[in-house]
């Protein structure tokens, strides 16, 4: 199938709603298609091996991870550019066995879709490709799930003040990627949640510490400590069955 990627020349009246970036002349191009990315937690799952064995029937598109703080419990993360996906696919598995006798806690259902910043080149990776290897990364079994919010106070910055203060916390994120201490996945999800966040994030990596440890360090960014309005909750659990 060929890329549906555009090189933009030029402005015109239409409502451009694709992801963009740039190639390697500076020009900017675009892609108009993104990754969701859906997280669901249970509990009362006293079977995890029922649970993988039918999610491999299935065939689904989905990482089954252990609940670190519940050990009853099981976090669900699929994805697909198409959101029918969840509807079509996904739902119709959780309402039969054995996922059907499972407690859902709708309190760390998460869901989101990948966006760019607007330099990247490979668009198609990034929006796609990447998120997924990651997170089916067998490498990378640990994870810290989350969404955030940020105040208004961030929004009223001028762009230049925006981009100092990220510029901090994606410093912090790049140092830990190059040590392959954590990987990330960052989602937008504005008005994709019940409790109006704007972003979500997933720290991966091969221990659970480096997790830990990268958002303590956050904490003394000025995005973090000046103007996040809510973090949390969190999911923390391991990958224990994997599939693309």
């Amino acid at each position: 199938m060929a890329l549906n990627i555009t090189i933009q020349r030029e402005q015109d009246d239409e409502l451009d709603i694709s992801e963009k970036g740039k190639n390697q002349a500076g020009e900017t191009i675009s892609f108009d298609r993104r990754l969701f990315m859906q997280l669901l937690a249970f509990t009362d799952a006293y079977d995890t091996a029922a649970l993988a064995e039918a999610l491999a029937i299935a065939g689904l598109s989905a990482v089954l991870y252990a609940d670190l703080n519940d050990p009853y419990g099981v976090g669900l993360l699929t994805f697909s550019p198409e959101p029918d996906y969840f509807i079509d696919n996904v739902r119709p598995i959780l309402n039969q066995e054995p996922f059907y006798s499972l407690t859902p806690r709708p309190e760390l259902t998460m869901l989101g879709r990948t966006y760019t910043i607007g330099y990247e080149a490979d668009l198609e990776r990034v929006l796609i490709h990447r998120p997924i290897e990651r997170v089916t990364n067998p490498t990378w079994p640990w994870v810290v799930w989350y969404p955030l919010r940020r105040s208004g106070h961030f929004e009223q910055l001028s762009a230049k003040e925006q981009q100092v203060i990220l510029m901090e916390h994606g410093g912090i994120g790049r140092a830990y990627a190059q040590a392959d201490y954590v990987h990330d996945i960052r989602l937008a999800c504005h008005g994709l949640g019940t409790e109006d966040n704007d972003f979500i994030v997933g720290l991966l990596g091969k221990e659970l510490y480096p997790l830990s440890q990268m958002v303590q360090r956050m904490r003394k960014t000025k995005q973090t400590s000046l103007y996040l309005e809510k973090l949390g909750p969190f999911f923390i659990g391991k990958a224990i069955w994997q599939n693309r």
